[in-house]
């Protein structure tokens, strides 16, 4: 057990030391979501004012899809750097190391938990400073968990598109699956306000109930009764992408 816990952190590290190597890879996805907010507020900024609305500032109602984003960014990356790490040949060397393929997944994506905390405190930060209001610590930390969860499922479902395609010419397509993941929910919108298919679609989202939970706090109070779908939802995108990509990873050399 130690060895693989030794294993997890030396993979996640080797992970989050590429923050302070190769920065210019780094900004980006921590950057966006701060400029998402910015820029909508200043474009739909008005929007709060429609009857339905239940948020009384904009900015309020869009921070929380900005730290899903940031989540949903730094996963992804997790997938392409394992892309390049496979077009490099040291993947492979990785993989005849005597330890679980489960452990290596894991060390793999362990880093996305945590780097998805860098988008998430630039944003806070901005939007503190542009006047929305403090959530409350409750919020903030189940805002933490819920955004961790999700950076590393987004983490799973990258590694899986990785494992198969091989190349970092695939980074499109994981990106854009936690962008729509997060996009297709009451993002821009209020749940009541939305209609014909993106309704339908924001309703089956599992991504929805954890953009809920995000929101408490900074709309409306934390409450159970949002605060168990989000878990709920976060727990099973886990072990649904988690079994696929270890799965995915069993296959690797058959």
């Amino acid at each position: 057990m130690s060895r693989n816990a030794a294993m997890i952190w030396a993979l996640a590290r080797r992970a989050l030391n590429e923050i302070t190597r190769v920065p210019g890879a780094a900004v980006p996805g921590v950057l966006a979501p701060t400029i998402f907010m910015v820029g909508l507020s200043g474009v739909f900024g008005q929007a709060a004012r429609l009857p339905g609305f239940d948020a009384a500032d904009f900015r309020t109602f869009i921070v929380p899809v900005g730290l899903l984003q940031g989540a949903a960014f730094t996963g992804a990356a997790t997938g392409v750097n394992l892309a390049r790490d496979i077009e490099r040949g040291w993947f492979d060397r990785l993989m005849v190391c005597p330890a679980p393929r489960t452990t290596i997944l894991l060390g793999v994506v362990a880093s996305a938990a945590v780097r998805s905390l860098l988008p998430a405190t630039l944003l806070t930060c901005v939007a503190f400073a542009l006047g929305v209001d403090f959530p409350g610590v409750p919020a903030l930390l189940l805002t933490i968990v819920l955004i961790m969860a999700l950076a590393t499922a987004i983490a799973f479902y990258a590694v899986i598109i990785a494992l198969r395609f091989r190349t970092q010419q695939a980074a499109p397509l994981m990106q854009m699956g936690g962008f729509i993941a997060v996009l297709f929910t009451a993002a821009y919108a209020p749940k009541a306000l939305l209609a014909g298919w993106l309704s339908a679609v924001a309703t089956v989202n599992p991504v929805s109930p954890i953009l809920t939970g995000v929101r408490q706090g900074f709309v409306g109070d934390v409450t159970w009764h949002d605060t168990w779908p989000a878990l709920l939802a976060s727990a099973c995108l886990l072990v649904v992408l988690g079994s696929w990509a270890v799965h995915r990873l069993g296959r690797v050399g058959d």
